[in-house]
């Protein structure tokens, strides 16, 4: 009886562990498939520019990675099949676009690692306006994102929480003057705030619905300003004023 048992555990015991194995190794290859896809240069520059949080033909995606439209429609053809972006139909036009912030999450993220590269290359690849003020996905990054992020800490209307932010009372209060609507945001899948981190500055901005609305809110109020075909954002004389007054910052 006590060895029958005994031979039941081992079984048991060696089923769970290949078991483990197959997912482990199933794991390595979906990671090996998504590198590969976001590793092929065509397809790294139309990601890259999917990154301003806009929808974009696979015409203009094509202008922006050199290639042909024919050859841009296969690539975005295999980032469809990876659930790496989503595509939308109006009239006679396809607009592909991040399928969930997550994706552009991870692009921000693996941008960080060519900080790592040498300063000529950096001085040469990047823009000043791009690491000053931009949009990652659908909120504000750079120079910009992250003092706003900070000075919110700085006057207690967030505080980190791990890989979030936790919004005061009164940083609700200054959300709302803003033109945002909490009760808008509580009931929604996606995370409330998310601590981005930010690749040209390498400490977190505001992400998440709270940060979509920070933006769109500075947008609205003509805070900043996008420029066409570009993740760049103008801070308007405006702007200026008006991070003085709300956020306490110079930019």
């Amino acid at each position: 009886m006590t060895l029958h048992f005994k031979m039941n555990c081992d079984v048991i015991k060696s089923n769970n562990l290949a078991s483990e194995a197959n997912r482990e190794a199933m794991e390595e290859n979906q990671f090996v498939d998504i590198a590969a896809l976001i590793g092929e240069s065509a397809r790294a520059k139309m990601i890259w520019n999917l990154l301003d949080g806009r929808a974009y033909t696979a015409s203009e995606l094509a202008v922006v990675a050199d290639i042909s439209a024919t050859s841009a429609s296969n690539h975005l053809a295999k980032l469809l099949r990876a659930d790496l972006v989503k595509v939308e139909k109006q009239g006679r036009h396809r607009y592909f676009s991040f399928s969930r912030p997550e994706i552009a999450y991870a692009v921000e993220s693996l941008a960080g690692l060519s900080s790592h590269s040498s300063k000529k290359k950096e001085k040469e690849t990047l823009l000043p306006g791009i690491k000053y003020c931009r949009s990652c996905y659908d909120h504000i990054a750079g120079l910009v994102g992250v003092k706003i992020a900070e000075a919110l800490e700085k006057k207690k209307a967030i505080r980190k929480s791990d890989n979030s932010y936790l919004v005061t009372n009164s940083g609700w209060t200054l959300f709302t003057d803003l033109g945002i609507d909490k009760s808008e945001l509580m009931n929604n899948r996606r995370p409330m705030t998310r601590q981005c981190l930010d690749w040209s500055e390498r400490k977190p901005h505001l992400a998440g619905q709270l940060g979509a609305q920070l933006l769109n809110s500075m947008l609205e109020k003509n805070w900043l300003k996008r420029i066409k075909f570009s993740r760049e954002l103008i801070v308007t004389t405006k702007g200026r004023g008006e991070m003085q007054t709300v956020f306490g910052i110079e930019v």
